[in-house]
């Protein structure tokens, strides 16, 4: 079974774009996805996750998105 997550923010920097040695594409990025709560100052806080994707999609989010998108 895999587990399936679907997560919703910002790209926090330009995906990073490589190949490994057998030339598969590999993207690694940081999403920044705010908390649906907030602090009890009453300010929303933000988690910042370290993401990586495979192939071809790797290819796709590195040609097609950018800083800040969504």
């Amino acid at each position: 079974m895999i587990n399936n997550v679907t997560l919703a923010g910002r790209i926090t920097k330009e995906p990073e774009l490589r190949y490994t040695q057998q030339n598969k594409a590999v993207a690694s990025f940081t999403l920044a996805v705010n908390r649906a709560f907030k602090n009890a100052n009453g300010e929303r806080e933000a988690d910042f996750i370290n993401c990586v994707i495979w192939g071809k999609s790797a290819e796709n989010l590195a040609n097609w998105t950018h800083k800040g998108q969504l």
